[in-house]
């Protein structure tokens, strides 16, 4: 299934797995996420700061309860941003060389995205 604005919140329940989970508000919560981390890579392209454990603590979180589903809703979530998420998904070795269907392409090919050489360098030093 492609994913898209309309189909984001159903596929992100398909793959939901939180056996804690009580409502829908915690089902939010957990959605909420996504914002988070693009909220850093905002702050990052504004200050050149960037909390990079933080993003990975929320990223590890997001890949525990969505799965492997996780990286094609994090590239559909955060596109414009792709430089900063890239380094970050090979740093915990769930980048794919292919993806299918996220947003308006068909077959994303993720070697040719380029990596923010600040990022890859803190994340060498982890």
């Amino acid at each position: 299934m492609k994913l898209t604005e309309d189909t984001f919140e159903l596929i992100a329940a398909k793959s939901y797995d939180n056996p804690s989970c009580c409502d829908i508000e915690e089902f939010h919560d957990d959605l909420a996420r996504f914002r988070y981390v693009k909220r850093l890579f905002t702050k990052y392209q504004q200050s050149g700061e960037i909390k990079e454990r933080l993003v990975l603590n929320h990223m590890i979180v997001l890949y525990n309860l969505f799965g492997s589903e996780c990286t094609r809703m994090l590239f559909f979530k955060l596109e414009g941003q792709w430089q900063f998420l890239k380094p970050f998904l090979v740093y915990l070795n769930r980048l794919p060389d292919k993806m299918f269907g996220v947003g308006k392409h068909d077959v994303l090919d993720t070697i040719e995205i380029p990596m923010d050489p600040t990022i890859v360098n803190l994340l060498r030093r982890i």
